[in-house]
């Protein structure tokens, strides 16, 4: 057929079968991304003949004849379109994945269509914006700063990405061609647990095209955790890259490796497995009830796993004082259970990676990952690889929401690569994601609490049953995590905390933005207010009386052998004072009938600014011939905005700009190392080891002038790119022409000590009592973030938390049957938020100057997300005087109370 794309012609053939957008991207055509190969997600979205389509629908033999224009056609004479420089002012992406797609979509929309964008949108989803800057984009709307040399810190400026992203050029996991390239589809198992017996190649190696097919008994026998963290102690060793024994419906049973992926899936339809089904057991509540049968029967503590026999991977139990004497001597107490269920991190670009062999025989593996040096240690461990022989790197990441802290991929792609020797692709499917990567961990949640007459908290307790899932990754430090600052944000003198993560035969969870917080704040945020119902005391003013204050220690049982939580900067109170002005200034009110219910709710959430036991991150900065400089860091940019923040740091330390900044990144073979950007500690654990080096680069160009100038150092002063004293003035670019050896520095920063962040999250709703719909009437969330190192980045991030957080406590749900089988992995049956979902949420910040972050800044792209299932669940309450325990708050869950209280 003959198609004309982006203006040239292309004469080519397509597959039978082949869609539009796999035959843009064979053609070289990358800006056209999958997010859903099935209509759901608008990521692939192009103009045929002018009009918006969603290329994953349509065959590629339409197009013959016609014009296809993506998002790289757009701009006219290399000049960007308006709609993509709309897109670039607003800075109307994060992870940038799906804006290719956006705004192929924004340039179509004429004047009718942008008066009902809840309509003109429904096609197209972002899951990490919010929405509300691509509404900005829309309307023209400016956010980025010109800012002068050494003044980038705490200015809203640019992505450096920004313009490879509006243009469709930024490049992510699968934007490449390589010559020679197998691959890798997964044959999994239909079975919640069941023993291999064996497997008969056979059928499937004789597929044309098949080059291999690779089982257990071609893997390495090494146990390990998918999840990636700097110490072992933290995760069960309780995974094998191919196990003889499957324990969830969906886990990898072999991988066939071919010259496509047709060849592929065929070789998967044709193997043969004989299975022994075992017992299964689904229920988190029924895996440690005495009898349930052993889902990793013959691993022990060796393995660290807390008590095989009864299904736990995880547990913590200890008490601070005497609970119930406190609580049988209260003045008011309330008890209540709570559940909170699966959610998907659904970032639109799926697991994935390329891996190959150079002829050195270094293994080289391109991965959609946060942890690319955490991924290597894994690696060489599991396949008895050196370090040297193994580099493991990102190119920009579609989204991770802690999805991708994780070694889904890279295991399989090192093995197929190792046996084939060829270079070698695996990318999951949509469905793949729902059904066999992680998800959040569901809990169960019973809170105890009670308070004096003065609302003094007396009494804290905690039960808490978390369901980790076939595996345990992640499943230890969620539940401490979920049992930490949830109740140590509150200064009580008796609190009981007892958490179980427990094995099941089901999909793993693991980590999620929040990292068990949203789950256990639900629970106490929920008690908080019904003990201040029954004080009759206000809610802010009960929090007030509560809450810990620099000074006060942050306890929670049983206590921890880290104690290097200090108070680095202190801005609840600040926090909860924004949010209370700002919910009781008039806003516009929208006209309600009698059965609409209204109320006000909020929510707060403390988190520590870095996991504990140490986060390390290097960084090394150079100075370049034309005297900008090359700042090398190890963590990664998946639209958690570190690319930027990090040029801000070393420009303002370096006094220069931020366009003399340039960036390498995520990268095993630029040596150091780099824990990984989860935890949120890309600023402020490797935005650290950033500021560490630009200020010994500092001190070096300072001894190379004086040096030349025979004076002191300390006399010399760094501004405007250049070192001065006086009347005397080296440019940077001279000191590089003048300089025999590049100057060149390295900065270190171990994760510790650790300070908190705060969210203070407000709303006010409207609860339909004759069918449960909920309203969002307003929104507001007040954030201590330090000195804030980016307003305009910043303010996105939390917006896209409220945003996630929303989608979670409304109606996302991953529905497991009976015999463990995720009944809904694809988009539209999971209601991801899209445009006309999203309320805007006003963002205030408190000011606060943290004294152990980079240049005062603290972490806060996880934290946003914590409070909003919570404050939503206070706002109900208030609307509805009924206290809902369940999550999502959908509206056939809140109908029978609401029908049973107030009738039809």
């Amino acid at each position: 057929m003959s198609v004309i794309v982006d203006g040239k012609t292309i004469d080519a053939a397509p597959r039978p079968g082949q869609c539009l957008r796999t035959f843009l991207r064979d053609t070289g055509h990358f800006g056209v991304k999958k997010g859903c190969d099935a209509g759901d997600c608008g990521a692939c979205t192009v103009l045929l003949d002018g009009e918006p389509v969603h290329s994953c629908l349509i065959p590629a033999f339409r197009a013959d004849g016609k014009a296809v224009t993506t998002v790289e056609g757009l701009a006219i004479d290399d000049s960007l379109h308006p709609m993509q420089q709309a897109f670039l002012d607003a800075q109307a992406f994060q992870c940038g994945f799906c804006t290719g797609g956006m705004i192929v979509t924004c340039a179509s929309l004429n004047q009718a269509q942008k008066k009902d964008l809840d309509a003109a949108l429904k096609g197209n989803l972002c899951r990490c914006t919010g929405y509300r800057a691509i509404e900005d984009a829309l309307l023209g709307r400016t956010h980025v700063e010109e800012v002068a040399a050494g003044e980038a810190f705490g200015r809203s400026l640019p992505a450096p990405a920004g313009p490879d992203v509006v243009r469709g050029e930024a490049r992510y996991t699968f934007d490449t061609a390589i010559e020679g390239l197998l691959h890798i589809k997964l044959v999994r198992s239909p079975h919640a647990h069941a023993r291999i017996i064996g497997i008969d190649k056979t059928h499937a190696l004789a597929v044309p095209g098949v080059h291999a097919v690779l089982t257990h008994e071609d893997a390495p026998a090494t146990l390990f955790s998918t999840a990636r963290h700097e110490q072992d102690w933290m995760d069960p060793a309780d995974t094998r890259v191919l196990d003889d024994t499957v324990r969830f419906i969906g886990q990898k049973v072999a991988a066939v490796v071919a010259e496509s992926e047709a060849a592929a899936e065929e070789g998967c339809r044709r193997l043969i497995v004989d299975y022994e089904i075992l017992p299964a057991v689904i229920d988190p509540e029924a895996a440690i009830a005495p009898g349930a049968p052993a889902i990793h029967a013959g691993r022990g503590s060796e393995h660290r796993i807390a008590d095989v026999s009864r299904n736990i991977a995880a547990e913590t139990h200890g008490e601070f004082g005497d609970v119930a004497a406190a609580l049988a001597s209260s003045a008011a107490t309330y008890e209540g259970t709570f559940t909170t269920q699966r959610v998907q991190h659904a970032a639109l670009e799926t697991h994935g990676g390329l891996a190959w062999l150079d002829d050195d025989g270094l293994l080289t593996v391109r991965s959609s990952t946060q942890v690319p040096f955490l991924t290597r240690r894994a690696l060489c461990e599991i396949f008895d690889l050196a370090p040297d022989k193994v580099r493991v790197f990102c190119a920009r990441v579609g989204g991770g929401f802690g999805g991708k802290q994780e070694m889904f991929v890279e295991d399989i792609l090192a093995l197929a690569a190792l046996k084939t020797g060829r270079p070698v692709k695996l990318e999951f499917t949509r469905e793949e994601q729902f059904i066999a990567t992680s998800t959040r961990h569901p809990m169960r949640v019973t809170v105890r609490a009670g308070a004096d007459k003065d609302g003094r908290l007396t009494a804290l307790q905690l039960d808490v049953l978390s369901n980790t899932g076939a595996y345990g990754n992640h499943a230890g430090p969620v539940l401490f995590h979920a049992c930490g600052e949830s109740i140590s944000v509150y200064n009580c003198p008796n609190k009981k905390v007892d958490g179980r993560a427990v094995y099941t035969n089901t999909v793993p969870a693991g980590a999620y933005r929040g990292y068990g917080l949203p789950q256990t704040t639900f629970a106490v945020e929920a008690a908080i207010d019904e003990l201040a119902l029954k004080l009759g005391i206000d809610p802010f003013e009960m929090r007030r009386r509560n809450i810990v204050k620099p000074g006060d220690p942050m306890l929670t049982p049983p206590g921890s052998d880290h104690s290097d939580v200090l108070y680095g900067s202190y801005g609840l109170d600040q926090c909860i004072d924004l949010v209370e002005r700002a919910m009781a200034a008039e806003t516009p009110a929208p006209k309600l009938s009698d059965e609409w219910l209204t109320g006000d709710g909020i929510a707060l959430t403390m988190i520590d600014t870095v996991p504990p036991d140490g986060h390390f991150a290097d960084a090394t900065i150079s100075l370049r011939d034309d005297g900008g400089f090359t700042l090398t860091v190890g963590t990664a940019e998946f639209g958690n905005g570190t690319s930027t923040v990090h040029r801000q740091i070393a420009a303002t330390v370096l006094g220069t700009t931020v366009d003399r900044i340039s960036l390498k990144q995520s990268d095993t073979a630029h040596g150091g190392h780099d824990t990984g950007a989860y935890g949120s500690t890309g600023t402020f654990v490797a935005g650290r080891a950033t500021q560490a080096a630009a200020e010994v680069l500092v001190e070096r160009i300072k001894s190379f002038a004086a040096d030349r100038w025979t004076i002191n150092p300390a006399d010399c002063r760094i501004a405007d790119n250049a070192v001065s004293c006086g009347t005397q003035r080296l440019s940077f670019a001279s000191i590089a022409s003048l300089g025999e050896d590049r100057l060149t520095a390295t900065g270190n920063s171990q994760g510790t000590p650790r300070s908190v962040a705060f969210n203070v999250q407000g709303f006010r709703v409207a609860v339909n009592k004759q069918t449960g719909v909920v309203r969002i009437l307003k929104s507001v969330q007040a954030a201590d973030a330090g000195r804030v190192a980016n307003p305009m980045q910043c303010r996105g991030q939390i917006e896209g938390g409220v945003a996630q957080s929303l989608g979670a406590a409304l109606y996302e749900e991953i529905v497991i049957d009976d015999t463990g089988r995720v009944v809904n992995p694809r988009f539209r049956d999971y209601h991801l938020p899209s445009y006309a979902d999203v309320p805007r949420t006003e963002v205030l910040f408190a000011a606060t100057h943290d004294s152990i972050g980079p240049l005062g800044a603290k972490s806060m792209s996880e934290s946003p997300y914590n409070p909003v299932a919570a404050a939503l669940g206070n706002a109900i309450r208030a609307a509805t005087g009924i206290r809902f325990t369940a999550v999502p708050f959908k509206p056939d869950r809140l109908f029978p109370q609401l029908q049973e209280k107030f009738g039809n």
